[in-house]
Formats: structure tokens, C-alpha cells, sequence
């Protein structure tokens, strides 16, 4: 018998008391995890911003007014001349600075993006306790491989859009479950069998995570 005959004759006769009739809507599933948080806003912020450079990213804290700065000043670091941003990201955060944009409508191609500099995009959530951020395909997020393609990512995101947890993530996500889902925590690495750890294998390498907020300690 081979392996996988094995492990489908284990799943049948773990089956075989369930009724036939019987669908998953039936038996009720006890979710008893912790869904929320009752620690304060500030925490909450606080914590994400914490985990995210846990995973190797730069936070930026600014207010609205030092947003183009911030932008400008991540670009010049990094060496980025050209940005790939999507149809409803705000363009002039990227124009200031000096850099080329490269505006994802048509949709580009993937030569097109490997010879892209960047990728400026805003986020549609972010996760405290994971120190992750959420993309949806849409307006300022644009396509999942314009954040999966250039060397270095800047995300905007407010820190209105911040939550505490994974489930709060999921039950703002609801409405989203049609649309391509991207989670992204840290800029892209692995590890070989030799534990050799080797970045931009599979995204950005670079994360930059702007947190818009009105407070910039």
C-alpha cells in the first residue's frame, strides 16, 4: 500500500461514525479564541508598529503634513528613481521626489515591473498582534504582482486602519473574500536546508511601512 493510500484509508475510518446526511453546518465549532482587544488605541498602534520592525521593516510614525517628506526621503535612501504605483494611490507623494512614475493602469507587464525601482501602495488594514499589513486588489493597492515584483515596497496606511487582532482582520476582510488578498509581513525571505537566509526570493526585499498618525513619537 502506498503512502497516500494509507493516509486516505486512516481518513475514511476516522469518518465512518459520521452520518451521511450530515454537513459541516451542522455541528457547531466552539470559537473560543480571543477575537479582540481591550487594550487602548495607542497600544494597539504601538504593538503594530513594534511587530513590524520585529520582521526586519522601517516604520516611519509621521503626521499627514511630513507624509510627502517621508515618501521623498525613503526614496532617496533606497536609490529609487522609478515607482510603480497602482490607479489610486495618490501620485504626487512619489512626482516630488524626483522619481519616475510608473503608473500601473494598463496593466504592465512583468519586464516592465522587474525594471521598476519601487512600489508605492496604501494598505487596506493592519494587524497588531502579527505586525503584518493587508492589500486588497483595488484603488491605491492596485494588483498583487506590482507588491510582489520590485525591489522596495512603501506602504502607507493610517492608523485608523490598524487592529488588534487576526479575527477583527477577518471580519473587516468579509466583504473583500472575492478580491485577491495579499498579507504581507516584513519585506520576502527564506532560508535553504542550510538555514541560509536569502532576501527578495519572492517579493520586495525592502519593506517601508509610512503609519500616518497625529502623533510622531
Amino acid at each position: 500500500m502506498s503512502g497516500r493510500d494509507t493516509i486516505l484509508t486512516r481518513v475514511r475510518q476516522a469518518l465512518s461514525d459520521v452520518p451521511a446526511d450530515e454537513s459541516p453546518d451542522d455541528v457547531a465549532v466552539p470559537r473560543e479564541y480571543r477575537r479582540s482587544s481591550d487594550g487602548a488605541r495607542d497600544d494597539v498602534v504601538d504593538l503594530f508598529a513594534t511587530n513590524v520592525r520585529d520582521y526586519g521593516a522601517t516604520v516611519h510614525r509621521v503626521n499627514p503634513d511630513a507624509l510627502p517628506r517621508t515618501v521623498h526621503e525613503i526614496c532617496r535612501e533606497r536609490g529609487v528613481r522609478t515607482m510603480v504605483t497602482a490607479p489610486g494611490f495618490p501620485e504626487q507623494l512619489v512626482t516630488g521626489a524626483g522619481v519616475v512614475l510608473m503608473r500601473d493602469d494598463s496593466p504592465m507587464s512583468p519586464s516592465s515591473l522587474e525594471r521598476a525601482d519601487g512600489v508605492a501602495t496604501n494598505a487596506a488594514l493592519g494587524i497588531a498582534e502579527t505586525g503584518t499589513i493587508v492589500l486588497v486588489s483595488g484603488s491605491g493597492m492596485g494588483r498583487r504582482a506590482i507588491s510582489l515584483v520590485p525591489d522596495v515596497h512603501v506602504c502607507v496606511i493610517d492608523e485608523n486602519q490598524v487592529v488588534a487582532t487576526v479575527p477583527e482582520a477577518m471580519d473587516a476582510l468579509a466583504t473583500s473574500a472575492t478580491r485577491p488578498i495579499t498579507f504581507v509581513s516584513g519585506g520576502s525571505a527564506t532560508s535553504d536546508i542550510e538555514l541560509v537566509r536569502v532576501e527578495g526570493v519572492h517579493g520586495p526585499r525592502v519593506l517601508h511601512v509610512v503609519l500616518v498618525t497625529s502623533d510622531t513619537a
